[in-house]
């Protein structure tokens, strides 16, 4: 999920070629699906469609003490929404989101004008905040619930051109949406994000905000400007939140993430002078930011879920499908491997 592109240059040739040729044929059957609505409308009668109520995906547990999305049919759906008296038009508002490795189309729908304990009664499931969820899910099944709640958000978002005020419409697959007054075709955006786990050498710096639960930490991030580069991004925030200015950078990996509405995270390391490593916080950016030791960051990794409420809170990060994440578990090997080298 989070590692960077690679050119494979030694793999046996066969096996670049059948791993190639199932991507390649899912990609271009999903791209003839966004761009012809019979065939979408026809995949979304045997498809796997994922459910949302209110943005909030519907889990079932799994008896493992996690959780997995709900997968329903096109008669699951249409049984419940005839059941509920719900128009059955709602159906063709599903999203295209993906297919699975034997080319099942998979769909999102939010139904957030039904009964909310209707529907989790139906199917032995519960909605769940996507934040919460992100903690109870399988690592492989996040980013697609992602995906989901982010192009339905848009969806939701973006039902009037900003040129004219006029209603857009969706093709079948959700892929776009158009002016029905000047044609202007609208397609979801995400905003550019640079997260950046900073260390001097011996430490790593980590932050919080006012809205994050007690004891969260996490990497420092902040929102591209126009005109900027990632590096100048980087830059200016570590410079305007905790007033250090770095020496090195080195990217990590890249991950979509359906927060504050969709962003592009993009994940680096950067390097400080442990000589000008002094932290001046901007406490209208952050609530806290703070060097941690590696012992820190080791014993903060073994904690598995959040702290329950009234419990006292102790340092934890982010859920493990989280780039935030990501960027501190690296660190923290990379520091193991180098003290065990001196």
């Amino acid at each position: 999920m989070f590692r960077p592109l690679k050119i494979v240059l030694f793999a046996p040739k066969c096996l670049q070629t059948r791993r190639c040729s199932g991507f390649v044929s899912r990609m271009r059957y999903l791209n003839r699906l966004k761009e012809d609505d019979e065939a979408c409308a026809a995949a979304l009668q045997d498809a796997h469609i994922f459910l949302f109520h209110r943005l909030s995906p519907l889990l079932q547990p799994n008896g493992k003490g996690t959780f997995t999305p709900a997968v329903l049919t096109c008669p699951d759906v249409q049984s419940i929404l005839e059941r509920l008296g719900s128009d059955q038009t709602l159906l063709k508002e599903s999203v295209l989101i993906g297919c699975s490795e034997q080319k099942q189309a998979q769909f999102c729908l939010d139904v957030g004008d039904l009964d909310r304990a209707t529907v989790e009664e139906e199917f032995k499931g519960k909605f769940i905040d996507l934040r919460k969820a992100f903690f109870l899910l399988r690592e492989a099944e996040a980013p697609l619930v992602a995906k989901g709640q982010a192009l339905l958000r848009w969806h939701q978002t973006s039902r009037f051109c900003s040129a004219t005020g006029q209603p857009t419409t969706s093709n079948q697959a959700g892929s776009q949406r158009v002016c029905s007054s000047n044609g202007i075709v609208y397609y979801p955006k995400m905003s550019p994000v640079v997260i950046v786990l900073v260390s001097d050498g011996k430490r790593c710096l980590l932050g919080r905000q006012p809205s994050f639960p007690p004891g969260l930490y996490s990497a420092l991030a902040g929102f591209c400007d126009m005109g900027e580069t990632l590096e100048e991004t980087l830059s200016r925030e570590l410079a305007e939140e905790v007033g250090l200015e770095v020496h090195s950078v080195s990217y990590s990996s890249s991950q979509h993430w359906p927060f504050p509405h969709s962003s592009f995270m993009v994940g680096c390391h950067a390097s400080v002078s442990p000589a000008h490593s002094q932290l001046k916080v901007d406490h209208t950016e952050l609530e806290d930011a703070r060097w941690f030791s590696l012992e820190e960051i080791t014993a903060a990794l073994q904690v598995k879920t959040p702290p329950r409420k009234g419990d006292n809170p102790a340092l934890w990060f982010p859920p493990k499908h989280a780039l935030g994440n990501h960027l501190i578990v690296e660190w923290a090997e990379r520091q193991r491997r180098s003290e065990d080298g001196e």
